[in-house]
């Protein structure tokens, strides 16, 4: 059975860190780093019969802006549509339901948040980073 929750207390820290730490977009993230953005996002676990094989975090001020991040669903468990429950989850979430611009970054998923109304910015040239 699969089943998505935002409880904090149900989250499995060491194997989100463990899949995090080697992963492009967050080498080297230390378990207290991920306890950090844990403990400063809104977070969705997902498990399969009780055990946890994916992860993703919303950053927000519960209104204008969210940007999701650290997304995933172990290697093992992809291809068979849990990345569509989890985001749909996130989408659905009611204290989520408020927030009037997403934003995320992707290298390689893009077919995954389309399907949710994500598109490329429309004017990236106003963005900036540092």
């Amino acid at each position: 059975m699969i089943s998505v929750s935002t409880d904090k207390t149900k989250l499995n820290v060491p194997f989100i860190q463990n899949f995090l730490k080697d992963i492009y977009w967050a080498v080297g993230r230390t378990i207290d780093e991920v306890q950090t953005t844990i403990d400063n996002s809104v977070c969705f676990g997902i498990y399969l019969n009780d055990v946890q094989i994916g992860f993703a975090r919303v950053i927000t001020d519960y209104v204008v802006f969210g940007y999701v991040m650290d997304v995933f669903i172990t290697e093992e468990h992809r291809g068979k549509g849990y990345s569509s429950i989890l985001i749909s989850a996130m989408m659905n979430e009611p204290i989520l339901k408020n927030i009037k611009i997403w934003r995320l970054a992707t290298s390689d998923a893009h077919f995954l948040y389309e399907k949710f109304g994500f598109k490329a910015l429309a004017h990236p040239e106003k963005m900036m980073e540092k």
